[in-house]
């Protein structure tokens, strides 16, 4: 985690985006694509670059950083992002719940139905798993909730998935993607 805070403060050094506020729409942070995998490595906090993709809808547009390269393979309110390679991968869902982040967390825990599912931790919103793909092998996914103002419902979850050895990676792009998120537009209310 100590190399993932690293990297990030280099680049908002780089940037000069200190405050974490600014227009970020098309904003290049580097152009150079996220390594992709030999079969042993793991995703490395370090090698990662970012690019602020616009996503959402033309009444709740939003903006986050995401890694270069990695392409979109959904759109709208809950856009997925996936690296050439197909083993990691970022998605949003900014549609909004009248749960708290701690509810959603223990309804995700209930709710995942793959072979060897072990639960890591389920701290401050954050559902951290692995498990089994019949195809793909150990899979690890980093789930985190965000609260409203008022801690009260969820305004936008945020998952990225990979495999075990690429933890400080995942959440290298998990804590990018959630400091850089913006959302614009009234808050959602329906209820989910």
């Amino acid at each position: 985690m100590t190399v993932g805070v690293a990297v990030f403060g280099t680049v908002l050094a780089i940037n000069g985006n200190f405050s974490g506020d600014g227009d970020k729409s098309g904003q290049v942070v580097n152009s150079q694509p996220t390594q992709t995998p030999s079969s042993g490595d793991g995703l490395q906090a370090a090698s990662l670059q970012f690019t602020s993709q616009p996503f959402g809808s033309e009444s709740r547009p939003a903006t986050a950083d995401v890694p270069t390269g990695w392409k979109s393979a959904q759109d709208g309110t809950r856009p997925k992002y996936v690296d050439p390679t197909g083993v990691w991968q970022l998605r949003f869902d900014t549609r909004g719940s009248k749960q708290t982040p701690a509810e959603l967390v223990d309804s995700r825990a209930r709710s995942i139905e793959e072979k060897n599912l072990k639960i890591i931790s389920r701290d401050n919103g954050t559902l951290v798993y692995t498990y089994d793909d019949q195809t793909r092998g150990p899979r690890m996914g980093l789930s985190s909730f965000l609260p409203t103002a008022d801690g009260k419902r969820t305004k936008v979850e945020i998952t990225v998935g990979g495999r075990p050895q690429d933890e400080a990676g995942l959440r290298a792009v998990l804590q990018r993607a959630t400091d850089t998120l913006q959302l614009s537009g009234e808050e959602d209310t329906r209820p989910n």
